[in-house]
């Protein structure tokens, strides 16, 4: 596909060209299974609704070479947040391609590759759900009530700190309102349930602990009244000073200014909701099994939000004992990383999760690199992440180690995943240390 530098012309010229392939053909949308991906999904499938286009949907954790043999010949194919890691297998399908993903490439794209991707247009910080948002509204302008998904998808990936022009245009859209105070979410429940399942950041002797939660809120002075704590976007500034001390204070190794940022509050059911509340909450619906829930959540359908709020709170107890887990296991240390084989003692699924609640606490060292596996079958799932998203490229990493053992592979400098068979474990964890341990010479 021919280089356009600027992103929106880009993705108007890709969709123009998929209206024209799809007019006589069926759709295939194939999305990815995290927030960025179910909120990409549920744009595109409300588009092609309104356009009275057939298609059907795959919601999928990774793209697998079995399962790209497998695909269907005569549909038109629309990844939405993957396959930018297996553009070579997809290239030798006889199908029309389709990509809109913002994840790094293994390799230039091939002609018959029709691909969007910020890599190849300026490199802007975009989450999958943005450039589908794009696509859409290339499609069919009279989609602004969509943006809101395209915002959830953004935080999903965690891009809110990196907002250009081209975000600041789907917020407009949106309608997103934005408040100023500390990071936890959500910002709109009583501030004790908040903390006591607070895992990003993970507060050391409050988060899943009560007791803790309570006498935190008493130092502060934040006492009940009429039996109910205030919610952290009804506080005062002098309160919110307070308790974000306090939280600095149990998390040594954290900066303040780090903790403070923007809120972001979405009208969702007609009531003003937390994103990063709702961004969590599908993400859940998907980790446990339950997508289709998590893309009724996105389309506002009554009976979804009890389904999706009793699967978010199975899924913090699951990330609670997660964590209590990981600080009780043996794990292999080394300067600089840590890698915790989790076996079946986690869901495949929370791997990642763990990884990340672990990036953002104070427990590692800033630019520590931390490699958390599970098993999924007769598979590993394998994620990576950095402390504090500095330090050397996890992507690289595992890339390094993949070049010698089959399985899939994708993500971005600071959290990266793949995917091997069990049989590859142990030689994995010894090319994964020889890869870790390797000094980073600067000349």
């Amino acid at each position: 596909m021919e280089e356009i530098k600027n992103l929106e012309e880009a993705t108007a010229s890709m969709a123009k060209k998929f209206l024209e392939i799809s007019k006589e053909k069926e759709i295939l949308v194939i999305s990815h299974f995290d927030t960025d991906g179910i909120t990409s999904a549920t744009i595109i499938l409300q588009t092609l609704k309104k356009l009275d286009k057939r298609f059907s949907i795959k919601i999928i954790k990774s793209l697998e070479e079995e399962f790209i043999t497998s695909l269907p010949k005569e549909k038109v194919l629309l990844f939405l947040d993957l396959a930018s890691g297996s553009l070579d297998q997809l290239a030798k399908l006889e199908n029309e391609v389709f990509i809109l993903d913002h994840h790094e490439m293994n390799c230039a794209p091939p002609e018959k590759i029709n691909i969007i991707n910020p890599e190849l247009n300026g490199k802007e910080k975009i989450s999958g759900s943005s450039l589908t948002y794009l696509f859409c509204k290339a499609i069919n302008s009279d989609i602004k009530n969509f943006a809101k998904l395209a915002i959830l998808g953004m935080i999903g990936d965690t891009l809110e700190k990196e907002i250009d022009k081209l975000n600041h245009g789907i917020l407009d859209d949106g309608e997103i309102k934005r408040k100023k105070g500390i990071l936890i979410y959500p910002s709109t429940r009583p501030l004790n349930r908040t903390l006591e399942y607070c895992s990003r950041p993970y507060i050391p002797g409050v988060s899943g602990n009560i007791k803790g939660v309570l006498e935190l809120l008493r130092e502060v002075g934040l006492n009940p009244k009429g039996g109910k704590y205030k919610s952290i976007i009804e506080l005062d500034e002098t309160e919110m000073k307070k308790l974000t001390t306090a939280i600095v204070l149990r998390n040594p190794k954290s900066k303040n200014k780090e903790m403070i940022g923007d809120i972001f509050l979405i009208k969702l059911f007609n009531k003003l909701e937390d994103a990063r509340e709702l961004s969590a909450m599908i993400n859940a619906c998907s980790r446990l099994g339950k997508p289709h829930i998590g893309i009724q959540l996105c389309m506002e359908i009554p009976s979804a939000k009890k389904k999706a709020e009793a699967t978010h709170a199975k899924y913090k107890q699951l990330i609670i004992s997660g964590l209590k887990f990981v600080s009780e296991t043996e794990k292999i240390d080394g300067k600089g990383f840590v890698i915790i084989n989790a076996k079946e003692n986690i869901k495949d699924t929370m791997a990642g999760t763990i990884a990340s609640i672990l990036s953002y606490s104070s427990i590692y060292e800033e630019g520590t690199i931390i490699i958390t596996m599970a098993y999924y079958e007769d598979k590993i799932k394998i994620s990576a992440r950095n402390v504090g998203r500095k330090g050397r490229n996890v992507l690289e990493v595992l890339s390094n180690v993949m070049n010698k053992i089959p399985g899939e592979i994708g993500g971005h400098e600071f959290a990266a995943g793949c995917m091997i068979k069990k049989e590859h474990e142990e030689e994995f964890i010894d090319l994964l240390k020889k890869n870790l341990e390797i000094e980073v010479v600067k000349v």
